[in-house]
């Protein structure tokens, strides 16, 4: 019967990280994803453009999927889902916001936009045996959401990102009462953001964000940077307010804040004044202590408008002493070095730089301790899966949770992969699926593995040493060479030397796989490479990589 089948929960992303949130929720021959997300490659990551789910077990059972349903806007959940639609053919549920940024990646990506649909706060949606109720929810986008999953097994409710922000800029709090109504019916799992699980309190109310900037503007004499993330639109009107109130232009600096910015205001979720922003080219037209410039590169991005602005490379803005730089954001575990640089940067310039720790200028869109706590007294789920964060994240929450006397065998704690299995009275971790990193290099999608960026990171750190000879194809006999090129290992013109030695051990191996009789080529680039690794490493105790690259040639005397 229907009622036996067990409700299945397979987090694919987000379990154990930050980013790429990516889960099924999976019932009979139904099956749904929640989120679909990036995240951005960590140091050890060459090369690499985004990281996105490994989809092997949607791929396998797409039959059953009947669409992907999103909380939110932001790239650690929508930002990869043109990727995986360009496999599996299905429809995507959102809010008005989402559809438009979703919009915009389907045309870059040439995808059919029709497949995007819209659905209102407080709306269900219901395919198969599965129904998705979309509740609002305070975060640093608009239109942010949780969803409530019910099934025939029980409801489950993923609180996406959220924030109890009781002034949120945009009037629309998190839905207190429908979390509270669903509480009361019954709740079976909690699947709850983790973010902020570490800080104690509240988070910051974005209007208090506001008012500080209110406060910096009005005591700035000359041009004002702010950089923040385009994606927060939140802070990006919260600047526009503050512009406007000491009639100052607002120009936008970074490809995503201006398409973020244009498809925001053409849905009506900013509101700008007609003459309020400008083109960065025509900000010479005005006063220095009339310009704001919004921009991108609170991470330290190489290549963002705030990082060329900090290295002098930007070509319309030219930082002086008199400047105001703002970064508007928090530190993503990792960049903390990269954002360093950059404010090291504009201290040597001697522009005026705040940042979070010396001013209020950023708010973070996760709920704090408090926060948790009372989503948690709203819902009383039987089970608690603490997501959204990291390992020591995950278990901190399992401890508030087990304090405010949630049983500890009904805390959950898994990692991507793990299939959490529901009963109307029992739930438990029971088996995995395939899970893991699909890495995005360029227009390759999981063309990247692990030997590749082993073999970057090889290159990275040691450099290459190529070794070209050429060989007639029928005696064997060497016809020119060794001829030894290096990148990234010495400088061969003060290093001949060691390259003539190289030279020699080169042609010592050669004649030692003739004396052996030794003609398969794959042999005797093992050989050289080998004898070559240890001459270098005990000279010099550096291992390079090594690539023989052995040409076949017919010679003038084969032919006589």
């Amino acid at each position: 019967m229907q009622n036996d089948k067990k409700l299945r929960i397979i987090p694919l992303g987000g379990l154990q990280e930050v980013g790429k949130n990516c889960t099924l929720v999976e019932y009979g021959n139904d099956m749904i994803m929640i989120d679909c997300g990036l995240t951005f490659p960590d140091a050890e990551m060459l090369g690499v453009d985004i990281v996105i789910p490994d989809f092997t077990y949607v791929e396998e059972n797409k039959n059953k999927l009947r669409g992907i349903f999103v909380t939110h806007g932001h790239e650690d959940h929508i930002g990869a889902i043109p990727y995986f639609l360009k496999n599996i053919d299905t429809n995507v549920y959102c809010s008005k916001l989402t559809k438009g940024l979703l919009e915009n990646k389907f045309k870059e990506h040439g995808l059919n936009p029709n497949k995007i649909k819209m659905v209102n706060v407080n709306n269900t949606v219901k395919v198969g045996s599965l129904s998705a109720e979309f509740i609002r929810v305070s975060h640093s986008i608009p239109d942010a959401c949780s969803i409530a999953v019910k099934s025939p097994v029980g409801t489950v409710i993923f609180t996406g990102d959220f924030k109890m922000d009781f002034t949120p800029i945009d009037n629309d709090p998190t839905d207190i009462q429908r979390l509270a109504e669903l509480g009361r019916k019954g709740v079976l799992a909690l699947f709850a953001d983790s973010t902020n699980v570490e800080r104690e309190g509240y988070s910051l109310s974005e209007k208090t964000v506001g008012d500080t900037f209110i406060q910096i503007f009005g005591r700035a004499k000359s041009r004002i940077i702010v950089a923040t993330f385009a994606s927060n639109l939140h802070r990006v009107q919260q600047i526009i307010y503050a512009a406007e109130r000491y009639n100052k232009k607002v120009a936008l600096s970074g490809r995503s804040m201006l398409n973020n910015v244009r498809i925001a205001s053409e849905l009506g979720y900013l509101k700008v004044k007609s003459n309020t922003l400008i083109d960065m080219k025509n900000i010479k037209n005005y006063a220095d202590d009339e310009i704001v410039v919004l921009s991108t590169g609170t991470q330290g991005e190489p290549l963002s408008a705030l990082t060329r602005m900090a290295n002098r490379e930007h070509k319309q803005i030219n930082l002086n002493e008199t400047d105001t730089v703002i970064l508007s954001s928090s530190a993503i575990p990792g960049n903390e070095m990269a954002i360093n640089n950059t404010i090291n940067n504009l201290t040597k310039i001697g522009c005026k730089i705040i940042y979070s720790s010396l001013a209020k200028v950023h708010a973070s869109g996760h709920a704090c301790q408090e926060e948790i706590k009372l989503m948690y007294q709203l819902v009383t789920p039987k089970y608690l899966i603490p997501a959204h964060g990291e390992v020591r994240q995950l278990q901190k929450h399992a401890e508030i949770a087990e304090d405010m006397g949630q049983p500890k065998e009904n805390i959950l704690i898994g990692k991507n992969g793990d299939v959490y299995e529901f009963t109307k009275k029992h739930g438990a971790i029971n088996g995995r699926v395939q899970a893991g990193n699909i890495l995005v290099d360029g227009s390759g999608i999981g063309d990247v593995g692990n030997i590749v960026l082993k073999d970057r990171k090889h290159l990275s750190e040691d450099g290459l040493v190529v070794v070209s000879i050429t060989f007639d194809k029928h005696t064997q006999q060497l016809l020119a060479g060794p001829d030894i090129v290096s990148r990234g290992f010495v400088y061969v013109k003060e290093n001949q030397d060691i390259i003539e030695n190289a030279k020699d051990i080169v042609l010592r191996s050669i004649k030692k796989c003739a004396d052996k009789e030794i003609r398969a080529i794959s042999q005797i680039k093992y050989k050289i490479r080998e004898d070559l690794k240890s001459y270098i490493y005990n000279e010099l105790g550096r291992d390079p990589m090594i690539l023989p690259v052995i040409s076949e040639l017919e010679s003038n005397e084969s032919y006589k």
